[in-house]
């Protein structure tokens, strides 16, 4: 997984649900996600620009069309300028400091769509607010993590048929 791969999981996993009540990791310190690891700055701006990102990267995974006007925002100072090399051409991201974060989250997401179609989606538990990448051969994975919410969902699935029995 490339490193804008990570960086678009960390940031549309940054809100997790947790008994009903969304949390918001994006800038927390304890237990936040640690946008220094991806070149981030921390400041309030860049994690406002963040966090509309996330929200509109969010609803456009789920199929919310017009989610696709705040991923437009997202990229409106982006300029990605060409540098030819021996081994090919290189693109280079311009753009404002405080929107480089969520630029290259929106960025990430449309390579994984491009790449990978329909590989980038919500878990299945719909009480869960994390997403994926199913990079399964058959692509069929449904949940964030077969830990929690796939044996979650599993064991509420064997209770309901074991009273129905």
């Amino acid at each position: 997984m490339g490193e804008d791969e990570d960086l678009l999981l960390a940031v549309l996993n940054s809100a997790p649900v947790a008994d009903g009540v969304r949390a918001e990791l994006l800038g927390a310190v304890d237990g936040g996600v640690g946008l220094e690891g991806f070149g981030g700055l921390g400041t309030e701006s860049e994690l406002r620009a963040l966090r509309r990102a996330r929200d509109a990267l969010q609803r456009a995974i789920r199929g919310d069309s017009e989610a696709l006007d705040g991923l437009a925002e997202a990229l409106r100072s982006a300029v990605l300028r060409p540098e030819v090399r021996r081994d090919g051409v290189r693109w280079h991201l311009d753009v404002p400091a405080e929107e480089r974060l969520a630029a290259r989250s929106v960025l990430a997401w449309s390579r994984v769509e491009e790449s990978m179609p329909g590989r980038l989606r919500a878990c299945a538990n719909s009480e869960c607010n994390l997403f994926l990448i199913d990079r399964s051969r058959p692509g069929t994975a449904k949940w964030c993590s077969m830990a929690t919410c796939g044996n979650r969902m599993k064991a509420r699935t064997h209770a309901r048929r074991a009273r129905q029995a």
